[in-house]
Parts: structure tokens; C-alpha cells; sequence
């Protein structure tokens, strides 16, 4: 902190002159900016619904109540639909980010210059595409159905399960590795003995909790035509039988509740 004396006595200042007016200047071109938008926002918000909202709101929440639960029934199959795109997709994601992970590590790509920025701009781009996004290009090009979500889910899942495992191999205690070089085994006997079983409880881990993820994006790949509960929330909104709404997104719920009890127990036993 910057001291300033004044006589005999010295003043601690949080900022010295200088420090104090770049953060003058930079919380002032913040308070612009966030002015600048709240204007912009406010311009495209069409404010006669929002005073409606309440009343909306209320008026939605009567036709949905009660909820019609004779249908419940009818919705195993698409929570089961659900749970299989969620943990197939899962698995293809998690089969390709594994080897994209091992290539995206500084410490086992083989070649940093060339290998290495490839598999992580693949990363990239499946973390930068939501879910949603890839099921909607892929129901153009496979047609509507569990087949679109699966691959939806996979190719999201990539990105995710490559970034934190790459991360966790870089973090393996090298000294393991040297140790496993030094018998004289070869880079794929290293990569077996010395680098996976340093790795195994970040896998399991990683796996489990991005299924967790997957089953709660599973459910509103549907709303789009890629399969699973969602299609059916879809079909219940645009025939207005909202006692049905009520039923699946209590169904919903339930799915997401039993989904984390069984990630959080998982992942309590393998971690």
C-alpha cells in the first residue's frame, strides 16, 4: 500500500493518485457500459407483458392444476427413452474424449506444436456448441429421434469430459512415470502402469458427474425432435393440455432428484 507523510505523521493509502484515478476510470466505463445495455434491453422489452406477468402467470398455473396423473403411465417410456440417451451418450462422449485427452496433456502428446493444438480446438468447439444446438443439426441430418439426442449428448460431452480429464493428467505425480521409464517399458506400457492408475478416480469421477449433467440436458433435447421425455412436454404444450405439463414436469423432477442421489452415491464410492 502506498504511505504518504504528512508531518510526522504517515497516511497508508489503499491506492496511490495514479492507481486511484485508473480505478475511478474503469468502475465509471463499467457503470457506462451496464447503462448502455439496461437502455438497450429496456428498448426491446415490451413492458405491457411484463405488467401482465403476474396475472399470466396465475392463469397458466390454474390450467395446470390439477395435474392429470392417469397420464403418468404413459410417460415410462420416455423417461426411460430419457435415461438411455443420457448414459449411451455419455459413454461415446467419454470414448472419444479419452484418447483426445491423452493427446491434449503436455506431458503425454506427442508433439506439442502440431497434435496438441488440434485435439484442443476440438475441446473447444464441443464445449462451445450447446447440447441443443448439436441436436438440432443433427435431427436435419438423421431425422427426429433417440439416435440425434445420443450423438447430440456425446459430441456436448466431449468437451467436458476432455478439458477436466487432460487437466487431471497433467497433475499426475511424475515421478510414478519416471520410475515405470526407467524398467525400460515402452510409451504405451508407461501410459498403462504409471500415468491410468494415476488417472482412474478423476475418470470414474468425471464420467459419473457428466452423467448427472446429461440427464437433465437429455430431458429437453425432446423439445426439439431428439428424442425422450422432451418430445412428449413438447406435444403436451402445443395441444394446450396443460394438466399434462404439470404431470411431466413433476416427472421430470423426480428423474433429475434420482439422478443426482445416484451420482452423489457414485461418485462417493469411486473417488
Amino acid at each position: 500500500m502506498p504511505v504518504e507523510q504528512q508531518g510526522d505523521t504517515r497516511i497508508w493509502r489503499r491506492r496511490d493518485r495514479k492507481a486511484a484515478w485508473q480505478h475511478f476510470g474503469i468502475t465509471l466505463a463499467v457503470a457506462a457500459l451496464v447503462v448502455f445495455c439496461t437502455k438497450i434491453i429496456s428498448d426491446q422489452t415490451t413492458w405491457e407483458f411484463v405488467g401482465s406477468a403476474p396475472m399470466q402467470g396465475a392463469d397458466l398455473a390454474m390450467r395446470m392444476w390439477p395435474p392429470q396423473l392417469s397420464y403418468m403411465a404413459e410417460l415410462w417410456g420416455p423417461v426411460v427413452d430419457t435415461i438411455h440417451i443420457a448414459t449411451l451418450g455419455t459413454i461415446l462422449g467419454v470414448m472419444i474424449a479419452s484418447p483426445l485427452a491423452f493427446l491434449a496433456a503436455n506431458n503425454t502428446t506427442p508433439s506439442r506444436v502440431f497434435v496438441r493444438p488440434v485435439a484442443l480446438a476440438l475441446l473447444v468447439t464441443s464445449r462451445s456448441v450447446n447440447s441443443i444446438i448439436w441436436a438440432l443439426m443433427l435431427v436435419v441430418i438423421f431425422g427426429p429421434g433417440m439416435l440425434s439426442g445420443i450423438i447430440a449428448i456425446a459430441l456436448r460431452s466431449v468437451g467436458f469430459c476432455g478439458k477436466l480429464l487432460y487437466e487431471a493428467i497433467e497433475e499426475i505425480d511424475a515421478h510414478t512415470v519416471e520410475a515405470v521409464s526407467s524398467t525400460g517399458a515402452s510409451r504405451l506400457q508407461v501410459l498403462t502402469f504409471g500415468v491410468i492408475p494415476q488417472i482412474a478416480p478423476a475418470f470414474a469421477g468425471i464420467s459419473v458427474y457428466r452423467w448427472d449433467i446429461n440427464i437433465r440436458e437429455a430431458t429437453v433435447l425432446g423439445l426439439v425432435g431428439a428424442g425422450g421425455i422432451g418430445m412428449a412436454l413438447q406435444g403436451a404444450i402445443d395441444t394446450l393440455a396443460w394438466s399434462r405439463v404439470s404431470v411431466i414436469f413433476l416427472v421430470i423432477l423426480a428423474t433429475v432428484v434420482l439422478s443426482e442421489w445416484v451420482s452423489a452415491k457414485a461418485r462417493a464410492a469411486v473417488i
